[in-house]
């Protein structure tokens, strides 16, 4: 298994770009490309990158130098746990109730729990209760940013 590096790509080339990198991969030699993620184009997501993990910084730095629409790598590798967020899939609204047990995956409330409050299905978001705060104040977090902890509650 390799790391996790960022390459910078024009807005809207990531997924020509991945398969580029990814073509390309198969004939390097002294390295690997391992798997080439194109993150979700969501709300909250940056544009104009994609995940490569690769044996090696310079293998990679191979492939992107004069790979179109390819910007460049990111400094420092990363490791699945940092980016498992972007791995998972987002959220169906109905599979959230109200009285269930979430846990905030993005945003300034990240790794909190909290508590379904209400469900808006039009604006694809929830308003929960923090389980952790001392003052407990209704927040509303994009449903893409949380994740069903404990199933139950009731229908909304």
């Amino acid at each position: 298994m390799g790391k996790i590096w960022g390459v910078r790509t024009t807005a809207g080339q990531e997924s020509f770009v991945a398969e580029l990198i990814a073509e390309k991969g198969k004939n390097v030699e002294g390295g690997s490309i391992y798997a080439v993620i194109v993150p979700p184009s969501q709300k909250g997501v940056i544009k104009g990158y994609i995940l490569v993990e690769a044996s090696d910084e310079l293998t990679l730095r191979k492939i992107v130098r004069g790979t179109p629409h390819a910007k460049g790598v990111v400094p420092g590798a990363t490791s699945v746990k940092e980016i498992e967020g972007l791995l998972k899939q987002a959220p169906l609204m109905k599979e959230f109730k109200v009285g269930q047990i979430v846990k905030i995956t993005g945003g300034p409330f990240k790794g909190m729990r909290a508590k379904v409050l209400r469900v808006d299905p039009q604006k694809e978001e929830v308003t929960v209760e923090l389980l952790e705060a001392a003052i407990k104040i209704p927040v509303t977090i994009e449903a893409s940013n949380v994740i069903i902890e404990e199933v139950g509650g009731e229908e909304a």
